[in-house]
């Protein structure tokens, strides 16, 4: 019963993220990108200016400062996926996933712009008359009551794929594979980290969406600066081959050899996968986070949204992959995920510090995330339900942590993706329709900027 399971996941997920959804994120966040007069590039200093708070106000409604519901995002998106993903990127497409990582990327820097502007722009509220933002309330609030159908599509596939499955599946291995846990006492052991787990994060999940910003907002900056350094150490060890490193995800980008021989299409989809599980451009998380933002001007927060790929993917996920490259562990590697990460890391660094400041980062890194998580949870179950029975959402959260520290990664990665690709298609269409809203709104932003007249 379970393997059949399992196999009509692994089926679903490589049907639906077939070329048509590719079309969708790559071709949609292309027009985007375009569309929006390559915003991301021309006003990434601007952006970088709200996030430090030169333009915070008190009184604006909603819940966190810009600063932190980006680190919220960012907590929920650097993560896992910038360790374990990059790392299954490369097992599965090879060093030209990470090209496609790259693109995708830079498209989902738009695609950001565009879907957090309108989560302020449609905000929602609750029946307690909380503040509410994400793409289930820019449905109905944007498209009409009529679209409803299409939001309760999305907080479905929400409720899936923002489970704690990979997060709690990869930080329960990481332990097991720094303490070398025998194989006989595998089971026993995972159980007991995933009841650690459930039970370290069920300690910051119940005090809400204030508290998850307050701690996120400590936490992020710290985490990506000790992950950084430790990466740069590493690069400046084996620097004579970052050069052919980097070369190599160019020529193999186009030739799909190295893993896929020569399967091109496949390679591009492998990259559009992981990137999409890195910086959630285009899934629709990211808008519920935006939304609750402290703001009455949708184009400042989706400016500060922008920022959140290319910290995520441009800059964590990068030096991720030329790490991992650089140490040759990859070739023939008989592993995934995190343990190829540990790996690279021990081959490079002596003494096990490698494996020990992972170990650390991942911890943070995995934590950070989970937090978030329940909050996206508690939003979809919200809308679909009500705030008195999604109350009782984050308890069914941390039990799936725990059965997901026991679980297989396979199974994991393709549940995830596919429900990723369910809440895609609501996300981007609504977008896409919506996006001369914001585009308005941006000209009007703008003139402002120009003219001094905030």
């Amino acid at each position: 019963m379970l393997l059949s399971i399992q196999n009509i996941v692994s089926e679903f997920s490589s049907w639906i993220w077939g070329m048509p959804l590719l079309i969708l994120l790559i071709g949609g966040g292309l027009y985007l990108f375009i569309y929006s007069g390559l915003v991301p590039f021309r006003y990434m200093g601007h952006a970088i200016a709200v996030l430090r708070g030169k333009y915070d106000k008190h009184d604006s409604p909603g819940d966190l400062s810009h600063y932190e519901a980006l680190s919220s995002a960012i907590a929920a998106t650097v993560g896992m996926g910038n360790i374990s993903g990059v790392a299954i990127a490369i097992a599965m497409g090879g060093p030209g996933a990470i090209f496609w990582m790259w693109v995708s990327a830079f498209v989902g820097m738009a695609t950001k712009f565009f879907t957090c502007s309108l989560a302020i722009m449609y905000r929602g509220k609750d029946e307690e008359g909380n503040v509410k933002g994400g793409p289930m309330y820019v449905i109905t609030e944007g498209l009409g009551k009529k679209w409803k159908p299409l939001a309760i599509f999305f907080s479905t596939a929400g409720l899936i794929g923002t489970l704690p499955a990979f997060q709690a599946n990869q930080l329960t291995q990481t332990i097991i594979d720094v303490f070398s846990v025998n194989e006989s006492n595998e089971f026993t052991a995972k159980f007991l980290i995933g009841i650690v787990i459930a039970f370290i994060v069920s300690m910051v999940i119940f005090g809400g969406i204030q508290r998850i910003g307050k701690v996120a907002g400590k936490l992020v900056p710290i985490m990506v600066v000790v992950y950084l350094l430790t990466v740069l150490i590493i690069l400046l060890i084996k620097i004579e081959e970052v050069p052919s490193i980097i070369s190599l995800i160019f020529t193999d980008a186009f030739t799909g050899k190295s893993v896929l021989g020569g399967a091109l299409g496949a390679l591009i989809i492998t990259g559009v996968k992981r990137a999409a599980f890195s910086n959630e451009a285009g899934l629709g998380t990211a808008p519920m986070m935006h939304g609750t933002a402290k703001t009455n001007e949708p184009i400042r927060e989706g400016l500060v949204a922008m920022l959140g790929p290319a910290i995520d993917t441009l800059l964590v996920c990068t030096l991720t992959a030329l790490a991992i490259l650089v140490s040759g562990v990859w070739k023939g590697f008989d592993g995934n995920g995190i343990t190829m990460t540990l790996a690279a890391f021990d081959s490079v660094l002596p003494y096990h510090i490698g494996s020990v400041i992972l170990t650390i980062c991942v911890l943070i890194f995995a934590f950070s995330t989970l937090f978030t998580y329940s909050f996206y949870g508690y939003s979809c179950l919200s809308y679909l339900t009500n705030t008195k029975l999604a109350k009782y959402y984050n308890h069914f959260y941390v039990i799936v942590i725990i059965v997901a520290a026991i679980i297989k990664l396979d199974f994991v990665i393709n549940l995830m993706d596919s429900a990723y690709a369910l809440m895609a298609i609501p996300t981007v269409l609504s977008t896409l329709i919506l996006a001369p809203k914001v585009k308005k709104a941006a000209t009007v932003y703008f003139h402002k900027l120009k003219t001094n007249s905030f």
